[in-house]
This record gives structure tokens, C-alpha cells and sequence, in this order.
């Protein structure tokens, strides 16, 4: 497979602007668009039985966070226990930052909150890391590696 672009993630949100303002804040996402997908088109792509909005937020690498508002609010989550790997199908989006201690405090102050015993917390040697759920309760990793060439030398045609 060739990916044509950089990998988008989508998230079922309820509050469409408070979400919108929070990742546009905490974590700098610039707004790319917003679309209306009508019901029958919803229910045939097996998305929603109602219609949905899409807002588009993109990172400065490219990569895309959709936030997806169905036109009837969602059913709330139940996961919420502690511990992220307690549930299959747990999923998070990771961030990789130069400054994690300055990320995670823009995370807090926009209405994140944190998961971790500390802040920031040394998983391996030069490998630092914060777990955070967003307001509506997604899981967001903010990491820092000492040098992340080493974790991750992404070819120059990757991009």
C-alpha cells in the first residue's frame, strides 16, 4: 500500500466548538474545514443513522483529527476505570513534542485531565510520556524523546 496522504484520525465528539476550541488550543491543531454529511448518506457509509458534522483540524506534520458530531448526541462512554489497556479496543492518539512538560500544561489548562500518577513520567531512559483524556474523555499521549532520530528516522521521501 501507498498512503496518498498523511494518516487521519476521526473521534465521535458531542460539543462540537468546545472540542474544536480545545484541540485548537491545547495542542495547536489548525482548522482545515467543516462538512455536513446528511442521514442517508450517514447511514449508508454506516456512520450515523442521523447526519453528521465533520470539522477537519490538522497538526503541523499534516496529519488530520476529524471530530465527528452526530445530529443526535452520542451515547456517553462507560470506560472510564483507571487503567487504559483494562478495555479490547482501547485507543489513544499519540503526539510527539519537543517540550512535554509545557504540551501537557496547555493540555490541563484547556480542560484536560491527567491519567498519570505525575505529569510527566520517565517510561524508559530519555523516554517521557503523559497520558491525558480530553473533555469528552479520549485518550491523549503526549511524548518527548531525547532524541527521537533514534525512535523514529522518518525517510525524507515519506513525507
Amino acid at each position: 500500500m501507498k498512503m496518498t496522504a498523511p494518516m487521519e484520525v476521526g473521534l465521535t465528539v458531542s460539543d462540537l466548538p468546545r472540542m474544536r476550541a480545545f484541540y485548537e488550543t491545547a495542542l495547536g491543531l489548525r482548522f482545515v474545514s467543516e462538512v455536513h454529511v446528511p442521514a442517508d448518506k450517514a447511514a449508508e457509509a454506516a456512520m450515523s443513522p442521523v447526519g453528521y458534522t465533520a470539522v477537519r483540524l490538522q497538526t503541523p506534520w499534516g496529519e488530520r483529527v476529524k471530530l465527528l458530531a452526530p445530529d443526535l448526541p452520542p451515547r456517553p462512554r462507560d470506560d472510564d476505570e483507571g487503567m487504559i489497556l483494562a478495555h479490547q479496543g482501547a485507543t489513544y492518539l499519540t503526539f510527539i513534542v519537543d517540550d512535554i512538560a509545557a504540551t501537557v500544561g496547555r493540555v490541563r489548562a484547556a480542560g484536560g485531565r491527567l491519567l498519570n500518577r505525575e505529569p510527566v513520567t520517565e517510561v524508559r531512559p530519555g523516554v517521557f510520556l503523559s497520558f491525558l483524556r480530553d473533555p469528552e474523555g479520549h485518550i491523549l499521549e503526549i511524548v518527548s524523546y531525547a532524541d527521537v532520530a533514534a525512535y523514529r528516522a522518518d525517510p525524507e521521501d515519506a513525507r
